[in-house]
């Protein structure tokens, strides 16, 4: 069993990066971490983990992806929700309200969520990508 589980969707690969990166901060601390894309991944592939940080871009305006709006909504049937959370992402424009929106969905739900998410602008630059990094250390320090 991995202590965290990274889960997200990616469509031109920046979240995908992203979460490459927060893996890379909670493993660089030490934490055991599971990454797999959403469309791989099943709720038992994560039902132990004590903490679940999840990605998606912004789609449309500003909404959570498809895909994650689902694996969220079977999180919370299954009560999942005793578990340390994290959300990322990444956005072409706006101001970040589907971030805004999906840490509150978390919260409302139960979820222990980590800060207020994460969000990059595109691609993640050098700077970006050590954000990401921290990010996943926050997590990892919040179920220790």
């Amino acid at each position: 069993m991995s202590e965290i589980a990274i889960v997200y969707w990616s469509g031109t690969g920046n979240t995908e990066t992203m979460a490459k990166a927060i893996k890379e901060g909670i493993e660089s601390e030490g934490g055991d971490v599971l990454l797999k894309r959403i469309e791989e991944t099943r709720l038992d592939d994560i039902k132990d983990a004590k903490a679940i940080v999840l990605g998606s871009p912004s789609m449309g305006a500003e909404e959570l992806a498809e895909e994650m709006d689902s694996f969220v909504s079977q999180m919370e049937n299954e009560e999942m929700n005793d578990k340390v959370a994290g959300a990322f992402g990444s956005y072409d424009w706006g101001d970040g309200q589907w971030m805004k929106d999906f840490i509150d969905r978390l919260r409302k739900g139960g979820f222990k969520v980590v800060g207020d998410g994460l969000i990059i602008h595109l691609t993640p630059d050098e700077e970006g990508l050590e954000r990401c990094r921290g990010y996943g250390g926050m997590i990892l320090k919040e179920i220790k």
